[in-house]
């Protein structure tokens, strides 16, 4: 296969962050690497890439902003309001500013003049005002739904300028629109027509529009000429397609199938850098795990969460899973993390798995469960893997079903499951991990309501100071300990694999990739 005329590309599945997010860790890759191509960005030609889930609608609050999502997509149609860099500071691009002087009850939005959706109309505060109500609003159905209702109210007050009032303080409120899908922006009277129609043609201000789409096959976009940060996009192209496979993914890179793909799976990202492929994995808190439906039985009692938590031994998952390659998620926050805590999330100790099971059994409770898995192939590992290590120990069964994404994102929805692969994943803690374990929301996988690990969250959300927020993040470590809603299998790996002459690559916020960015070393 030579370059120019590449084959159309893949686009993977990791259903490990459905909801609130996905697969991350740490990044050994030297600059060469992480880098892909040397010098400067050239302008022009087309790329092939294989990201990781194939969207249910192109509207943008049907969107998930993370790699293990669309959020390559999202970006591509509808740009960024804002981004954040490696160290965590917050980038503005279509925003100019998004700033509170007291702490984090109020907040005003600059946007950049003369903004333009890709069909010639204004993209001005009334759109972001529109799209911000869409979300919140429970009948669009928004997988961020949770952080759009963090706005009790928005005001218009000139062309470029909204003032947001929130429900409660929140002063990290800006990561929590960087990493949804609040940070796209789509045009009002082309969402007022209907979805079918809106699927047909969307319009957005991002470096990209809409060519083709070819349901479960493939998506073409092309260069948005009004895109506002000119010369960007460097690429005048983009094949997207989905595959589920992971080995096929990795492969379509080896072979020159495809210039890149937005990776979540450890195994694949140690084959890429033992080839010599460029990779690029961004370093973050929490991780992949297994969660446990505190909602009903078995695991409404907390002693058949921590059986089940003690009977496995995840360095041999991760060896089955991930070929041993995979970072361990021991505690909550990395050691990098100004948070980070010894506090161990997990131990294994056989004897008091049994000695739980055994118990349980006694009471007439023998946890029997059907563990719910995503088609992809690290979810069906994870599944696969727990049935294989518990099956020998007694009174307890573990079944397995695999669900399609829609079906298994409608059965998470009614909570209508056993366990399941869910994630959550940050650089700092905030926007994710309060959603994912506190409060009726979608993010809260295992449905766990306890009053002290709320508490905590909440006092780690509003927390003046970073000794404070230590303090708070040091208790929520200890009750999901306690707790053990869930049970972390792995930092999760939102990454990026390419081929050698690809240049440009750049995430933010959950793994997201800029495709504006990317370019290719003719």
């Amino acid at each position: 296969m030579f370059r120019g005329k590449k084959l159309l590309a893949a686009v993977v599945v990791c259903a490990a962050a459905l909801s609130s997010g996905a697969c991350g860790g740490g990044d050994s890759a030297g600059p060469e690497q992480a880098s892909g191509a040397s010098g400067e960005p050239v302008v022009g030609g087309a790329a092939s890439i294989l990201t990781l889930s194939e969207p249910r609608s192109l509207d943008p609050a049907a969107l998930g902003n993370a790699y293990a999502t669309t959020g390559l997509l999202g970006n591509a149609l509808y740009g960024t309001l804002m981004t954040d860099d490696e160290s965590g500071e917050v980038r503005y691009s279509m925003a100019e500013s998004f700033t509170s002087t007291d702490g984090g009850a109020t907040f005003t939005l600059k946007l950049r003049p003369e903004l333009r959706f890709s069909d010639g109309t204004p993209l001005d505060a009334e759109a972001v005002k529109f799209n911000w109500d869409r979300i919140k609003d429970p009948a669009t159905g928004s997988v961020n739904l949770a952080e759009a209702s963090m706005i009790a109210s928005s005001e218009i007050v000139d062309g470029v300028t909204l003032q947001v009032t929130m429900a409660a303080p929140a002063p990290r409120y800006a990561y929590s629109l960087l990493a949804s899908t609040m940070n796209w922006i789509a045009s009002p009277e082309a969402l007022r027509a209907g979805k079918e129609a809106f699927d047909r043609s969307p319009v957005g201000a991002g470096p990209y529009r809409l060519e083709r789409w070819t349901r479960q096959a493939t998506m073409d976009l092309v260069r948005n000429e009004r895109y506002w940060d000119a010369p960007k996009p460097y690429l005048d192209r983009l094949t997207l397609r989905a595959v589920s496979d992971g080995s096929q993914r990795y492969n379509t890179v080896l072979s020159g199938g495809a210039d890149l793909a937005v990776e979540g799976n450890w195994a694949n990202i140690d084959k890429a850098r033992q080839a010599g492929l460029p990779t690029d994995v961004m370093e973050l808190g929490g991780g992949v795990f297994v969660a446990m439906n505190t909602r009903r039985a078995p695991f409404d009692d907390v002693r058949a969460r921590q059986a089940v938590a003690a009977a496995l031994d995840l360095e041999a998952l991760n060896l089955a899973v991930y070929n041993g390659v995979a970072l361990p998620a021991r505690t909550l926050f990395g050691e990098s993390s100004p948070f980070y805590s010894d506090t161990a999330l997990q131990t294994t100790d056989s004897e008091k798995a049994q000695r739980l099971f055994d118990e349980l059994a006694r009471e007439g409770r023998p946890v029997s469960f059907t563990f719910t898995s995503s088609p992809g192939t690290e979810n069906r590992a994870i599944a696969e893997n727990i049935q294989a290590q518990l099956s020998s120990y007694d009174n307890v069964s573990v079944k397995i079903k695999i669900a399609e994404i829609a079906e298994l994102i409608s059965l998470r929805t009614s909570h209508d499951f056993d366990a399941t692969v869910s994630s959550t994943f940050f650089r700092d803690p905030e926007p994710r991990l309060s959603p994912a374990f506190s409060g009726d929301t979608p993010a809260n996988v295992s449905g766990i309501a306890d009053q002290q690990l709320t508490q905590a969250l909440d006092e780690g959300r509003s927390a003046p100071t970073q000794e404070d927020r230590r303090d708070a993040y040091d208790r929520v470590q200890q009750r999901l300990t306690a707790l053990t809603p869930v049970i972390f299998t792995a930092r999760a790996a939102p990454g990026v694999i390419s081929a050698r002459d690809v240049g440009g690559v750049q995430q933010y916020g959950l793994g997201s990739l800029l495709p504006e960015e990317l370019w290719i070393q003719k």
